[in-house]
């Protein structure tokens, strides 16, 4: 079951970020696949941002998260042969195009400053401790 989860990461560009681990790959898939890979990457993780490596503003996000000492996933979309189509998906999603695309608990936040935004509000890290006890519960049943 792992194998396959790795596998199945791997084939959409995923990266783990757990201050080192990284997978990458990448193969064709349909929309409606595409769309359910996303939001099975959503689902599956707390901090998800869809990236590109060069993007100033996705690594300005992913410093927040490493500064607060935050797991998250980062799916580097210039990586990714896929990444143009995830990029069109994902703005059908959130109604934006840019990167990045910041996800937590499940939900869109919006990009690096958004994301920015909510930390300096206090509102970001009550999103993560929320959507971290619910998975500990859920690993505790």
């Amino acid at each position: 079951m792992a194998v396959q989860g790795a596998l199945r990461r791997a084939a959409v560009g995923l990266w783990r970020f757990r201050m080192g681990n990284s997978l990458s790959a990448s193969v064709g898939l349909s929309d409606a696949a595409a769309a359910n890979q996303i939001q099975e990457i959503i689902s599956d993780n707390c901090v998800v941002i869809f990236s590109k490596t060069t993007c100033v503003y996705c690594k300005m996000a992913k410093k927040l998260f490493e500064s607060l000492n935050v797991n998250y996933t980062a799916v580097e979309l210039d990586m990714n042969t896929n990444g143009s189509q995830f990029q069109d998906i994902l703005e059908q999603m959130t109604g934006g195009r840019t990167v990045p695309r910041v996800f937590v608990n499940g939900t869109f936040v919006g990009g690096a400053t958004d994301t920015q935004r909510l930390h300096e509000e206090g509102k970001l890290l009550p999103l993560i401790n929320q959507c971290q006890m619910k998975r500990k519960s859920q690993t505790d049943i």
